[in-house]
């Protein structure tokens, strides 16, 4: 069974972009190729629950199991050396990135406090977009009594876009909820 935001994407937002754009091949259209979930663990790399308690809510956001990052260098002001665990990160294809996209545009943002919209700013150059929570209480999954540890997280959408502009008319058109400019 298809997603309800990829059947959006395939009958509304395609078409739109095709002719906004002014594409000629449907082939050639921006579409979303995965979306990654990071966390680091900052000052807690030593602390196991901590570990377990953000790869636990990791699983119950993505509904998958996060990959433990390593460290490919040694930072001495950071005391981490190579090889060190430093953070956690899932990556998202297909039908699940689409449910999750759909959860986070129509749940999680309007649960996110004092959400104003999200920043055109934190495009790179290629069209991918990077989103970045204070903390996970905003999912639906996440009881609040359930989450002892609070910590934030960071969601990259990587798009086939080839430039800014085109990355912003993809997400816009799709239905992210980015901040009116004045």
């Amino acid at each position: 069974m298809k997603s309800e935001l990829y059947t959006i994407y395939k009958d509304q937002v395609v078409p739109a972009l095709k002719e906004s754009l002014k594409i000629g091949n449907v082939m050639e259209v921006p579409k979303i190729e995965k979306v990654t979930i990071n966390v680091g663990y900052g000052r807690n790399v030593k602390d196991k629950a901590y570990i377990e308690n953000v790869e636990k809510t990791l699983t119950l956001i993505s509904g998958q199991r996060p990959v433990r990052n390593k460290a490919t260098k040694s930072i001495s002001n950071f005391k981490i050396r190579e090889g060190m665990e430093i953070g956690s990160s899932v990556t998202l294809r297909g039908s699940a990135m689409y449910d999750f996209l759909y959860k986070l545009i129509n749940l999680t943002f309007p649960r996110v406090r004092d959400f104003r919209g999200l920043s055109s700013d934190s495009f790179d150059g290629q069209g991918n977009y990077a989103i970045g929570l204070k903390e996970q209480l905003a999912f639906p999954e996440i009881s609040g009594d359930a989450a002892n540890m609070i910590h934030g997280l960071q969601i990259v959408v990587t798009t086939t876009a080839k430039s800014k502009e085109d990355g912003f008319a993809l997400l816009e058109k799709i239905g992210f909820p980015f901040k009116k400019n004045k």
